[in-house]
């Protein structure tokens, strides 16, 4: 059954191409194409490129907090079991066919010199996940700097994963994670 709103459908398209090319080596031809809307119906949505780019961040950073808010939540546990299960939730999305590594790094290589509204997107994004680390470690009983390297942690895991095509980072960065935070509770 055909996707009614042609706006989700241009998003989704937007989304798989810019994150599986990159943003500068698809055109707007091929996001109707891949969409199946008119190009006219694209523009009507989003005048420009650069507002199509735009939405595909925001969408993304939506949607990509709100799975791992779901499934830290799910593994129930204390405190620190659940910051730990972040890393859990960043070894299956590296291991995920197509991962590029973070689509708000790889846009902000691509555009952060030209587009502010791509280095605002992608300084939310991260300043977001900071932020969800830090209320995971406060509730763990962390210091605020835990949280600081915690994020380290799992960026460095990110992009180590990217590069070198392998999930194990994450469970590395999680093994880190777990000797951080058990140093932390014994110097309380």
């Amino acid at each position: 059954m055909e996707q009614e709103d042609p706006r989700a459908r241009i998003l989704d398209a937007a989304e798989e191409l810019f994150y599986g090319q990159g943003i500068q080596a698809v055109g707007m031809d091929a996001v109707r194409a891949a969409s199946g809307v008119t190009m006219r119906r694209l523009y009507q949505h989003f005048p420009s490129k650069g507002e199509l780019v735009e939405a595909y961040l925001l969408r993304r950073d939506g949607r990509w907090r709100a799975s791992l808010a779901v499934y830290v939540s799910r593994t129930g546990g204390c405190p620190q079991d659940q910051l730990l299960a972040v890393f859990d939730w960043l070894g299956r999305w590296f291991a995920e066919p197509g991962f590029r590594g973070c689509a708000f790094v790889n846009s902000l290589g691509e555009l952060g010199a030209v587009s502010p509204a791509v280095v605002a997107a992608a300084r939310h994004h991260k300043a977001e996940f900071g932020g969800y680390l830090t209320g995971l470690a406060e509730a763990a009983g962390a210091p605020p700097a835990t949280a600081v390297h915690l994020t380290l942690l799992a960026e460095g895991a990110i992009t180590s994963a990217a590069v070198h095509g392998d999930p194990t980072a994450a469970a590395d960065a999680k093994e880190a994670a777990r000797l951080l935070l058990d140093a932390t509770a014994r110097a309380r």
